[in-house]
C-alpha cells in the first residue's frame, strides 16, 4: 500500500461517446444508412445513488489497457466508454478488479483524498468502467429515434465514377412522388414512434435538381410541424455544381451538405470524372471553397479503394488544414464496377495508406472525436448491434416512388409511397438484404470489437461470401485499424482536456 498521497485521479471522456446530432452524422458517408441518434443504450444508470458507498463494485469486463505516454493510458472496451485515464485514476480502478465499495476503499487507501475518491469513482462509473457487482447487465437495445429515408431524386449525373453502382438514365423524381414520398416517411415515423426523421437527397447528382430539393424540403418542414416530428436534413453532392446561391438555399432550409472528395489533385480524377473524360478534382476544390466563403462547413465523404490509398495522407492533411468534418468509407464493388480491378481493397496496400493518413490526424488533431468516422462503417463512438439501419430504420425511394431497402438495391423494391407503414413492410422483408445483429454473425461473437464493428457492410459481406451470417471480407483491416483509431482518440482527448 502507499503511504504517501497520489495525485488526483483524473478520467477524460469524450463528449461524442454517444452519437449526437452535430455538424454531421458521425458516419455521414453518401452511402451510409446509420442513424444520427444512438442505436442503443446500455442498461445503468447514470448517477451513483446514495448508496453507493456500501455498493461493491467491479472492473467491466473486456477492458484493455493501452499506454499513451508516462502520464496517461486509454482504456477501452466492447461495452463501456473510451475513457483516458492518468496514473492514479488507472491505480484506482485496478483496484476495482476485485469487487469493492467506497468506503472500504477510503479506509484501506488512505492516500487518496476522499473528495478526489468520490469524483473518481462516480465519474469511473458514468464512463461504464466499473459496474455494481450484482446489479448489473449487459443489454443492447435499439431504441427508435430516427426515420432516415434516402430519396433518389435523380438518376442524372454529370460525372461517371469508377466505382458508381447507378446506371444513370435521365430520370428525375417528380414533385408529386416526391412529396408523397416524405409523407409515408412521416407516417411511418408516427406510428413507430420516432421522435426525428432525416431526408438525404440523393442520385445521380442531386443539385440537377436543386428547385425539386427546395420545394420537397419546404414541405418536409410544414409536415415536421405538424407531426411535432424533428426534421433533419443532408444534400448528397460531388460537389462540381456549387455556387453561392445555392449554398444560401441551403442555408435558407437549414441543409446540411456533404460532398466526395477522394483525394488531391489525380487521386481524385482516377475515381471521379466527368462524361468526358475530364477530372473532377479542380471544380470539387472549388465547390468547397464557395461553401466556406459562404459560411456552411460540408462534411466530406472519402470513398477509399485500392486506387486511392496512397494519395489519404496529402488529403487528410488538406481536409484538417480546413478543419472540415470527413469520414472514410471503403468502396463496395457492385455489377458495374466488378471490372476495374484496381479498385479493390488489397489488405496490405490499404492498411498501410490509413495508418500513414492516422499519423496525418495524429499531427494535427481535431476538437471533435471521429470515433465514427475514421474506419469505413464501424463507429467506435458506442456500442451497438447492427452496422447501419437498413432494414431497421431506413427507406430508399426510387424516383417511381418504389421503396427499397438500401440505396445499392434500388432494382429490389419491397414497397411503395402508397402502403400505410412502409417500414414495417421493409422490417418483415426476408427475402432481399439482411442486416442481421452482430449476435448472429459466425467469427463476429467472440470478437473484442463486436459491438463497435459489428461485422461490416452486410451488402459488401454476401457479396464476397453469399452468407449475410459471417464476419466482414474486411475483417482482417479492420483490426489491424481499430487499435490505432482509439489511440487517436485518446490523445484527441489529452489535447483537449
Amino acid at each position: 500500500m502507499l503511504s504517501k498521497k497520489i495525485a488526483r485521479p483524473k478520467i477524460l471522456v469524450s463528449l461524442n461517446s454517444i452519437c449526437v446530432p452535430t455538424g454531421q452524422c458521425d458516419c455521414d458517408g453518401g452511402d451510409c444508412a446509420c442513424d444520427l441518434s444512438p442505436l442503443a443504450e446500455l442498461s445503468s444508470d447514470k448517477q451513483l445513488s446514495l448508496g453507493m458507498f456500501k455498493t461493491e463494485f467491479i472492473k467491466a469486463h473486456n477492458s484493455q489497457i493501452m499506454n499513451l505516454d508516462d502520464t496517461y493510458s486509454i482504456c477501452y472496451g466492447s461495452d463501456h466508454k473510451i475513457a483516458v485515464l492518468n496514473q492514479s485514476a488507472l491505480y484506482l480502478l485496478n483496484l476495482f478488479t476485485n469487487p469493492y465499495n467506497l468506503h472500504d476503499i477510503a479506509i484501506e487507501h488512505p492516500q487518496i483524498e476522499t473528495t478526489d475518491l468520490q469524483t473518481a469513482i462516480q465519474e469511473l462509473y458514468q464512463a461504464r468502467l466499473i459496474v455494481p457487482k450484482n446489479h448489473y447487465s449487459f443489454n443492447l437495445k435499439e431504441i427508435p429515434e430516427t426515420l432516415t429515408a434516402w430519396l433518389h431524386i435523380t438518376d442524372r449525373c454529370n460525372l461517371r465514377c469508377d466505382y458508381c453502382y447507378l446506371p444513370h438514365l435521365a430520370k428525375d423524381m417528380s414533385i408529386d412522388i416526391g412529396k408523397a414520398a416524405i409523407e409515408s416517411t412521416f407516417r411511418s415515423a408516427s406510428l413507430n414512434r420516432y421522435r426525428r426523421v432525416k431526408l438525404k437527397y440523393a442520385g445521380g447528382e442531386a443539385l440537377l435538381c436543386s428547385t425539386l430539393i427546395k420545394d420537397l424540403h419546404l414541405y418536409a418542414k410544414s409536415l415536421s410541424q405538424q407531426t411535432d416530428i424533428i426534421l433533419d436534413g443532408v444534400v448528397l453532392s460531388n460537389g462540381t455544381l456549387i455556387t453561392s446561391e445555392i449554398i444560401e438555399m441551403l442555408q435558407t432550409l437549414n441543409l446540411r451538405l456533404m460532398i466526395s472528395l477522394d483525394g488531391l489533385s489525380n487521386f481524385h480524377n482516377m475515381q471521379r470524372f466527368y462524361a468526358g473524360g475530364k477530372g473532377s478534382f479542380q471544380d470539387v476544390e472549388q465547390g468547397i471553397k464557395i461553401a466556406l466563403q459562404n459560411g456552411l462547413i460540408p462534411d466530406i465523404s472519402i470513398t477509399v479503394s485500392g486506387r486511392n490509398a496512397e494519395g489519404l495522407p496529402s488529403l487528410l492533411e488538406w481536409i484538417l488544414e480546413y478543419n472540415l468534418p470527413f469520414s472514410l468509407n471503403f468502396y463496395r464493388e457492385n455489377e458495374f464496377s466488378a471490372s476495374h480491378e484496381d479498385l479493390q481493397l488489397e489488405e496490405s496496400k490499404l492498411i498501410e495508406g490509413m495508418l500513414a493518413a492516422f499519423k496525418v490526424i495524429e499531427l494535427k488533431l481535431p476538437n471533435r472525436s471521429l470515433l465514427g468516422s475514421l474506419i469505413d462503417r464501424a463507429n467506435l463512438s458506442s456500442p451497438h448491434q447492427r452496422t447501419c439501419g437498413v432494414g431497421q430504420s431506413y427507406l430508399v425511394f426510387d424516383y417511381k416512388g418504389k421503396i427499397a431497402k438500401c440505396q445499392m438495391q434500388l432494382d429490389k423494391t419491397v414497397s411503395s409511397i402508397n402502403t400505410q407503414d412502409p417500414l414495417t413492410v421493409v422490417r418483415q422483408d426476408k427475402a432481399g438484404i439482411q442486416n442481421l445483429s452482430v449476435e448472429e454473425k459466425e467469427g463476429c461473437r467472440t470478437c473484442e470489437w463486436k459491438y463497435w464493428c459489428t461485422g461490416g457492410c452486410p451488402l459488401a459481406t454476401f457479396k464476397a461470401t453469399g452468407r449475410y451470417d459471417i464476419q466482414s471480407p474486411n475483417c482482417n483491416i479492420y483490426k489491424a485499424l481499430y487499435p490505432e483509431a482509439v489511440r487517436l482518440e485518446g490523445l484527441r482527448l489529452v489535447k483537449y482536456q
